[in-house]
């Protein structure tokens, strides 16, 4: 099979790299030359992936139409925001079967829809054709070989199996299953959990502050996601628990740095400024809270979080509303 890996960034990078040194030819699709030409001559991504080096069944390109002609299967990794007028311009090229998976965890800011969705609508992929791969993946920490797990969810069991596959290796370990609205809310919403403690702990508030706003955050998105259709279990799973916990305390997570940035008092457009890549917490922040008010869920971390980066609240009143909430039921 041809496998392209769409988006050249660390998480896209990573998952080439993870998808070659599992035996499989893979093609990275680069919108910059001057990067397609790095990797396939020193086989490194200086600007995302400092150190590491890339193996040599992985071929870069930024032609997109070498990139995906004959694909089979196509993982997706570029910003959430982009990904609707991106794929206008690869609908056509896309090939028709290919099984499409997205690595992306934001929701698209003008119509609240889930990247699966915005796949589906934009690129006409059947919805059995797409696939989600998340959970507790911080790239660095896998380009580097750490071990770590992750979960591909998708309608079609025989697809998600196919994916978990070629993704799995010696040091990374894919599972899977068909609860693509849970596994993909939980990538979604744990960000928005991780810049909240990124802002305490910018305040310098210690583990048992953090603790709280995790747990209670837990509570927060598994109510949202199950409102939404999905199981429960996936929410204390790989892509739900698992990845907030990696996510919430890591200086290489950039929703924790960004609500750092913000509990040390930079404002939302000096955070933006800052920031080298894309922090999709802050850009699905107010989609997932018009949805909740929509529907009358309860968020008022996450609400907390959108006055800080308003401006409306300031970083240090952040926290003091942790008892708003009626605690979920939690069942395994």
């Amino acid at each position: 099979m041809k496998i392209a890996v769409m988006g050249a960034g660390s998480w896209g990078t990573t998952v080439a790299k993870v998808i070659a040194d599992g035996g499989n030819d893979v093609v990275l699709w680069s919108r910059r030359q001057d990067l397609a030409d790095e990797i396939n001559e020193t086989s490194r991504n200086g600007d995302y992936l400092p150190g590491v080096d890339l193996p040599k069944a992985l071929t870069a390109t930024s032609d997109l139409e070498t990139a995906l002609l004959n694909a089979t299967q196509i993982y997706i990794a570029i910003p959430s925001q982009s990904l609707r007028e991106t794929l206008g311009e690869w609908k056509d090229l896309i090939p028709e079967g290919a099984t499409v998976i997205s690595l992306m965890k934001g929701l698209e800011q003008s119509t609240g829809a889930r990247m699966s969705e915005v796949i589906h609508q934009a690129a006409n992929v059947p919805e059995s054709q797409i696939a989600v791969l998340s959970g507790p993946n911080l790239a660095l920490e896998i380009a580097r070989r750490d071990p770590a797990a992750a979960v591909c969810a998708c309608e079609d069991q025989d697809r998600a199996i196919e994916v978990a596959r070629v993704c799995s290796n010696q040091y990374f370990t894919v599972f899977t299953n068909q609860d693509l609205v849970g596994t993909e809310l939980g990538g979604v919403l744990k960000n928005l959990i991780a810049v909240a403690i990124g802002i305490v702990n910018g305040l310098g508030y210690g583990q048992n502050t953090k603790a709280s706003i995790m747990t209670r955050g837990l509570s927060e998105i598994t109510n949202f996601a199950i409102e939404h259709g999905a199981r429960r279990r996936t929410m204390f799973g790989l892509a739900g628990l698992g990845d907030l916990i990696a996510t919430s305390e890591s200086n290489l997570s950039r929703n924790f740095r960004a609500g750092e940035m913000l509990g040390k008092g930079y404002s939302k457009h000096e955070v933006l400024r800052r920031m080298q890549q894309t922090a999709e917490g802050l850009s699905s922040v107010e989609p997932v809270l018009e949805i909740a008010q929509r529907m009358g869920i309860d968020m008022p971390i996450v609400q907390q979080v959108s006055d800080v980066l308003n401006g409306v609240m300031k970083p240090t009143d952040f926290g003091q509303q942790l008892n708003l909430a009626d605690e979920i039921e939690m069942e395994f």
